[in-house]
């Protein structure tokens, strides 16, 4: 099949790579000329595992190519995908302006009948809107074309979204037309040859199940740290607590884990896009409000379980920091609780040495030469003259220290872990004081 993808973001390379991968034809077009510029010299703008030689080896193969010509990006596929950016606006609502304008784009251009498939996150009515537009535009130009517009919402885990789109839990495919469905079916008929993991619905019910499905994950985290926070001051231990209740089959382990709150470009914006939706329609989702209270405070437990170890201040202390995306497996430092940490720690007079496995080069993007922070190559190098470590994000290669070599270095023999990686009892031994969360 021939595919058009407008995007080439996180989710728009994905899809598009992803649907090379078993034989289309795909198209990925944006508006960004560098970007595309270094897409085709096979340079990938985000790091996301696999990616670069799934995206090399279609181009190799001629059957993924990158531009910024709009109408040449509508004429090429049946299928255009529409994997734009949904910034949150100042209210906290998904800003819509990108995915409206290119459903302009394609009314304006198309001269067939096409598919326009909402892959970005959106807000339900998000179709409704987009169709409107398409008519507009079409009526504009004095033209009755067919078309349909589909919500197939994504949902990949930045650090696995290769594995996620080729081996999907689900595929959504939210429609009014009995016939685009099956259209869509045979689109994804290579990712469902095991058993079947196609769900058709109504199209409002589509968009509010990617919205749903991350808010309800978000809460879970926020939930587990509500306990940690409460472990903390009743002696308990959340460890025991997460092992004790995710045994539990209606419960499970996924997404229990305490720390130090999460970020990333979709739990944050959703989680306030849904909320500010139900304010839209008349409905105070106080659940969901709380869900981002309590991780918008999570984010400061660590710099105050720093705080209360030196309460005469940090002003002077340097720190070394391990980890700055907000998760393993990605450079994304959007929303992350490294930020929140290291600004905090630099503001009260702290010097923070960061390291990072892949988001050292994002890093720089953000803060340049901000005073008060060393970029550090390598993870040792961070240990260099520093009072403590601190510990944002759980990567692999941060889960067996060398403790004899931390206890020997770091002056003031403390760490602070804000991903739980460690056992405390044996921290302890090597002489080093142990902060986590709610242990």
């Amino acid at each position: 099949m021939k595919i058009t993808v407008f995007g080439s973001g996180y989710v728009g390379l994905v899809t598009g790579a992803c649907l090379a991968e078993v034989g289309n034809q795909v198209l990925c077009m944006d508006v960004d000329q560098r970007k595309i510029d270094q897409l085709k010299q096979g340079i990938i703008p985000i790091y996301e595992p696999g990616l670069d030689e799934m995206v090399k080896d279609n181009v190799a193969a001629g059957r993924l190519s990158f531009t910024t010509d709009v109408k040449e990006a509508v004429d090429f596929g049946l299928f255009q995908f529409i994997a734009v950016g949904t910034p949150p606006d100042e209210d906290g609502s998904a800003d819509l302006k990108y995915v409206l304008a290119v459903a302009k784009s394609i009314a304006e251009h198309m001269s067939d009948y096409k598919i326009v498939v909402d892959k970005s996150t959106v807000p339900v009515g998000t179709a409704d809107k987009v169709k409107q537009a398409i008519k507009d535009v079409l009526s504009e130009r004095s033209q009755e074309l067919e078309f349909d517009v589909v919500s197939n919402p994504e949902f990949l885990k930045e650090g696995s979204a290769l594995d996620d789109f080729m081996k999907p839990d689900r595929i959504i495919i939210g429609t009014d037309n009995p016939r685009t469905a099956e259209l869509l079916k045979a689109l994804y008929a290579p990712f469902n040859r095991s058993r079947e993991r196609v769900i058709t619905m109504d199209i409002r019910s589509a968009e509010l199940t990617k919205y749903a499905a991350n808010a309800m994950l978000a809460t879970k985290i926020s939930f587990m740290n509500e306990l940690a926070n409460l472990a903390e001051r009743l002696g308990a231990d959340i460890e025991n607590v997460r092992h004790g209740i995710g045994s539990d089959s209606r419960i499970g382990y996924s997404f229990i884990y305490p720390g130090c709150g999460y970020g990333g470009s979709c739990f944050p914006k959703d989680v306030k896009a849904l909320e500010r939706t139900a304010r839209d329609y008349g409905y105070q989702a106080e659940l969901l409000s709380a869900v981002e209270n309590v991780n918008d405070r999570q984010k400061h437990r660590l710099f105050e379980k720093v705080s209360t170890h030196y309460p005469n201040g940090v002003k002077g202390k340097t720190f070394a920091l391990w980890g700055l995306a907000f998760k393993p497996n990605t450079d994304d430092m959007r929303e992350a609780p490294s930020r929140v940490l290291l600004e905090a720690l630099i503001d009260a007079g702290a010097t923070v040495r960061a390291y990072d496995p892949e988001a050292m080069e994002e890093a720089h993007r953000i803060y340049g030469d901000k005073a008060g922070l060393v970029y550090c190559a390598k993870q040792a190098d961070t240990l260099s003259d520093v009072d403590a470590l601190i510990i944002v994000t759980e990567w692999k290669q941060f889960r067996s220290p060398d403790f004899d070599d931390l206890g020997r270095l770091l002056k003031d023999k403390v760490i602070f872990d804000g991903r739980n990686m460690y056992e405390p009892r044996l921290v302890k031994q090597f002489g080093l004081q142990y902060y986590a969360i709610g242990r």
